[in-house]
């Protein structure tokens, strides 16, 4: 193996101890949520500053690899991908804390009732199957994976759309309940942007793996985010 393939290899192992972290933060926010857990909650916040820590690491790996070695091809391709993965990752493990500070602000758990018909479970747990499969894409070099992980996030954003009515709804028939369901539509739409920077991720694979740029075809389809 070259020198080159050895700082590439790094730079992957890098990033998916970054991923692991990322994928904790944003399954312990899920569970602070369910079970008002402020313990938890506190730990996903703390953890932002190791993600920092991996981000500003990883992106130093990405500039020495492009000024000492000159990568082209699909090492070129694959440090610039890597560079905006890097990216995403990070504001995922920025959304995960701010879910976790909704669950501090709160003492109570979120109604049953609201989670059911807001069905924001179901979105959260798509969202993070969504965030694993695309982990399994990247590491084998999946470019179809990664394209099925695209269409995926057509039913976040249903979700989401919907949510407004239904939560506007719940609290006309439930004035007491105001404030629990600000904070849940607040998080609901956290977990939708979850979704979109996981399509950024996808299509980064997409772009190392097959030299294609798909991220303006898709950004054109979310435009219609209020049609279905």
């Amino acid at each position: 193996m070259n020198q080159i393939d050895i700082e590439l290899t790094g730079l992957r192992v890098k990033l998916m101890e970054m991923w692991d972290l990322v994928e904790y933060q944003l399954q312990s926010g899920r569970e602070a949520m369910l079970n008002a857990d402020h313990e938890l909650a506190s730990k996903v916040v703390k953890l932002g500053k190791k993600v920092n820590n991996f981000d500003v690491k990883i992106d130093r790996m990405c500039e020495n690899l492009l000024a000492l070695y000159t990568p082209v091809a699909v090492d070129l391709r694959l440090v610039l991908a890597t560079l905006k993965i890097n990216a995403n990752l990070e504001r995922i493990g920025d959304t995960a804390e701010g879910i976790s500070m909704y669950v501090q602000n709160r003492e109570a758990k979120f109604s049953p009732e609201m989670l059911e018909i807001t069905k924001a479970v179901t979105m959260f747990d798509e969202a993070l199957a969504m965030f694993n499969d695309c982990r399994v894409a990247y590491k084998a070099n999946n470019s179809e994976q990664a394209r099925t992980i695209i269409k995926r996030d057509k039913m976040l954003n249903k979700i989401y759309r919907k949510s407004d009515a239904i939560i506007a709804e719940f609290m006309r028939a439930n004035p007491d309940s105001i404030e629990e369901g600000l904070a849940l539509l607040s998080i609901i739409k956290k977990v939708e942007r979850v979704g979109d920077q996981i399509t950024n991720i996808a299509e980064e694979i997409i772009f190392y793996q097959d030299a294609k740029v798909v991220k303006h075809k898709t950004k054109n389809k979310n435009k219609d985010k209020g049609k279905e």
